[in-house]
């Protein structure tokens, strides 16, 4: 049983085809002679019990029903400005129930670079991982006392070298730890069947990290939540690496603190760019997370209009962690199971994902909070980076904070073309990070260059033609113009 293949698997759902499939596992997994490529038990039972539910779901896919969804009361969605203020002596007192943990488990391959994507460089020579550990560094100092510790959740593409890279940390005043998310097999998209399809041994590109619901499942198998209890620490705060603006903020968690909410989920306006985020919604009266991919075909246009569905979710979450142990010990949590859809050497797979967002309905006095925008500035292109490393930011102990020089409390549009996409080339394109104080939006498309200390204002539109090539020179200055073709002279 353990060596057939999966194709009839329709035909063995009365039998469960999770237990044919875990019956296959634990036979590759004795044949595999590398410790390393073997299935931990956790990671088998989180990856079969997965896999169970996806398979049921297929046949019977659950249904939201739109009529039972109404917008968050004030309860459960608070201002930000309704917060309220913490005093100086709170401080210490505070950050002594805290530690910040950060999803570190991307590569930078998108843009072009090798290795953990916390490594790329985001302020000269300064990378996130940096910035993160400058910021936490600084609370440690200001207020001695708080020990605020770093957590790295790491996936087993970025643990080995992070492990390595945290080295030249170890005279901050910061106690860094990681663990490793757990690694499930990719599936065949055409017969179920979860890699790898031989006996030769699992190969890396046959696993991946299941997204970053699994840090429940990861940090209660790691032990790190009885740690932290032992230690006094009662929350944890959660974010993306590569979002800069994700930084620990006193009120949101005082506001934890005194309505002893179990988990907080930070939302923020969203846009015409944001469409596609989740949103928070009151659901047959409980809070919950809707994404796009719940919402019926009929209701999608009404779920990307900001007019209704107003805040999207930043990936910013605060959780307690006596809360995470209560639910992870009752075995409770059924996580919303995401289907990506992938093909790797010429093979179509899908990998079962979960996301962090949809545990909110899981805690005790779950909320939201709609925090401004400056608290989500992920780097996800090279145009994120470009207003990341502009002056429109200045750098205070590991934080960015926006020019105070900057008239809009917006920030401009940058889209860059694909001849920016990887960092070595749009560093190649620019002869300096130009001036961007002034400007509402950039676009940049084809052979297009920047000679040093150049300054955009207004709306700059630059198009390179096929076969041709713009060079905008040194000290130039662009204002609402729109270059197009091949060479141009700016005048100054």
């Amino acid at each position: 049983m353990a060596s057939q293949s999966l194709q009839d698997l329709k035909g063995v759902m009365d039998k469960s085809a999770a237990s044919v499939v875990e019956e296959r596992l634990r036979a590759m997994n004795e044949a595999t002679n590398d410790d390393l490529s073997k299935l931990t038990d956790a990671e088998m039972k989180g990856f079969v019990e997965l896999y169970a539910r996806y398979m049921v779901g297929r046949s019977k896919k659950k249904e939201i029903s739109w009529d039972l969804i109404q917008q968050p009361s004030e309860n459960m969605l608070q201002k930000y400005s309704t917060l309220p203020d913490v005093t100086e002596g709170e401080c210490t007192s505070l950050l002594s129930k805290l530690a910040v943990m950060k999803l570190n488990g991307g590569l930078g391959t998108s843009m072009g670079c090798k290795g953990p994507k916390s490594v790329i460089e985001v302020r000269g020579d300064t990378t996130f991982l940096d910035l993160i550990v400058q910021q936490i560094e600084h609370l440690n100092k200001t207020y001695p006392g708080a020990n605020v510790p770093l957590l790295l959740m790491n996936s087993f593409n970025t643990d080995a070298e992070t492990t390595k890279i945290i080295q030249k940390y170890q005279d901050t005043n910061v106690t860094i730890t990681t663990f490793q998310q757990s690694r499930y097999p990719r599936i065949i998209k055409e017969s179920l069947e979860p890699m790898p399809v031989t006996h030769e041994g699992y190969a890396h590109s046959d696993w991946y990290p299941p997204g970053h619901g699994d840090f429940f499942q990861s940090i209660y198998a790691s032990g790190l939540v009885d740690t932290l209890l032992a230690q006094g620490k009662e929350y944890i705060f959660v974010s993306n690496v590569d979002n800069l603006g994700a930084t620990v903020d006193l009120n949101i968690l005082k506001n934890i603190v005194q309505r002893n909410v179990e988990y907080c989920m930070e939302l923020t306006d969203k846009t015409r760019a944001d469409i596609k985020g989740g949103t928070i919604i009151s659901y047959d009266g409980k809070v919950s997370l809707l994404e796009v991919a719940q919402v019926p075909a009929k209701y999608i246009e009404e779920f990307k209009s900001v007019s209704k569905f107003k805040v999207f979710n930043t990936n910013n979450i605060w959780v307690s962690l006596r809360a995470i142990k209560r639910v992870m010990q009752e075995g409770t949590m059924k996580l919303d199971i995401i289907v990506n859809n992938k093909e790797v050497n010429g093979q179509k797979v899908i990998q079962l994902e979960t996301a962090i967002g949809a545990a909110i309905g899981y805690f005790n006095n779950a909320c939201g909070v709609n925090v401004p925008r400056s608290r989500f500035l992920p780097v996800k292109s090279t145009s994120d980076l470009l207003l990341m490393q502009s002056n429109m930011y200045t750098l205070k102990s590991g934080s960015l904070i926006m020019n105070p020089a900057r008239q809009f409390a917006t920030t401009p549009v940058i889209k860059l073309g694909t001849e920016f996409k990887k960092v070595g080339q749009y560093l190649e394109r620019f002869g300096s990070i130009p001036d961007v104080l002034e400007l509402d939006h950039l676009t940049v498309s084809g052979d297009v260059s920047f000679g040093a200390n150049t300054s955009l204002k207004g709306t700059v539109i630059v198009v390179a033609n096929p076969g041709n090539k713009i060079m905008i020179p040194a000290g130039s200055v662009i204002e609402n113009k729109v270059v197009v073709g091949s060479l141009h002279v700016i005048p100054h």
